[in-house]
């Protein structure tokens, strides 16, 4: 039985993988349609549901044209390392190797919200949030824990029906922020994580099948019963799929919402120098209100900009979003920057070179 049900999530997976590719294609061209592109990006799934909405109303407001491919971090370092778009986008940092791979020179880290990875699951019944610790999660993904009535689950939710059924784990396949951001934290909170997985975009799972995308892993999740996995918080909640409350720091369960991603935020934010590279982890956050896996997300832009009229036209548009932009960060879920960090990294953007000097 659980042979058939491995086979019919391999086959998913490929379902899933490809409505991926083709939405990632669809907002490409939405982007795109009515004339040509003035800006081209590519990168994060995690933050795609803001840029979306970013990029149609910048359109709107000035008729800059933004085609940006929704492809996973790890595709969106490549592309702008390699030069093929104006700017790529992570929610994981590139680290001092694939910064010193870049063709074009420096890069700068360009913070623009805040967003959580989720735990999600899909038990049918099952109407209360769950709660989670660290430990908890290490062992599920690890493939130590694998049933759903474990008394490892069962004692930190008393009064919460669980079936005797088998935990079917879905993680990213492709190279990823999400991922980085969710090993990132189990690679903190759990030693044995730490020994045998570590943390990176793309990593050895222990168990599990993977989804391209964000959505690819939210499409799984929704569609196989016993399911659990890990997605941005705009994802579970599009899916309208349950999301785990997450032992923090402090020792609050916490589950994400904007306050709470701002909370994590909060303290690191304040005691960064103006001068920073941002590429910085808020994972596993001190506050009672923090939730703890949270981070930032990334535009990744080059120093020097070869082309001077597509550098101002970027430049403009990061001063625009981390402005106008923000406000309207909330209403897809995400957390605003802190406004002296944004003021700081605007700053950041004035040492661009737009003649592309060297």
């Amino acid at each position: 039985m659980r042979a058939l049900k491995v086979a019919a999530l391999m086959l998913l997976a490929v379902g899933c993988a490809k409505e991926g590719a083709n939405n990632s294609s669809t907002a490409s061209s939405t982007a795109s349609s009515g004339g040509s592109v003035d800006l081209t990006g590519a990168g994060a799934t995690f933050p795609y549901p803001i840029y979306s909405k970013w990029f149609s109303d910048y359109a709107k407001q000035t008729g800059i044209k933004i085609n940006y491919q929704s492809i996973g971090s790890g595709g969106g370092i490549r592309q702008v390392s390699e030069q093929t778009v104006d700017f790529g986008a992570s929610d994981g940092p590139m680290s001092d190797e694939e910064l010193a791979k870049a063709k074009g020179g420096p890069i700068l880290h360009v913070p623009t919200v805040l967003g959580a990875d989720v735990i999600t699951y899909n038990l049918p019944g099952v109407t209360a949030a769950l709660k989670f610790t660290p430990d908890l999660i290490a062992g599920i993904f690890m493939g130590r824990v694998t049933k759903w009535n474990d008394s490892r689950i069962t004692s930190l939710n008393p009064g919460v029906s669980l079936p005797n059924q088998d935990i079917l784990v879905v993680h990213r396949s492709d190279g990823s922020g999400t991922t980085y951001i969710f090993t990132d934290y189990l690679d903190k909170v759990s030693p044995a994580w730490h020994a045998s997985v570590g943390k990176g975009k793309e990593v050895k799972w222990p168990v599990g099948l993977g989804g391209k995308g964000n959505e690819g892993v939210a499409g799984q999740i929704k569609q196989t019963p016993g399911a659990i996995g890990y997605v941005e918080l705009a994802y579970a909640k599009q899916n309208n799929l349950p999301v785990a409350a997450v032992r923090n720091k402090a020792g609050q369960y916490v589950a994400a919402s904007v306050p709470a991603v701002t909370a994590a935020a909060a303290g690191v934010a304040e005691s960064l120098p103006a001068n920073t590279d941002y590429r910085i982890s808020i994972v596993n956050a001190r506050g009672a209100d923090s939730y703890p896996i949270s981070s930032f997300t990334w535009i990744l832009v080059y120093q020097h900009q070869t082309d001077a009229v597509k550098g101002k036209k970027l430049v403009d548009f990061l001063n625009w979003a981390l402005t106008e932009g923000e406000k309207v960060a909330p209403t897809l879920d995400y957390a605003p920057l802190p406004t002296a960090m944004a003021a700081n990294v605007r700053a950041r953007l004035t040492t661009i070179d737009l003649a592309g000097a060297k």
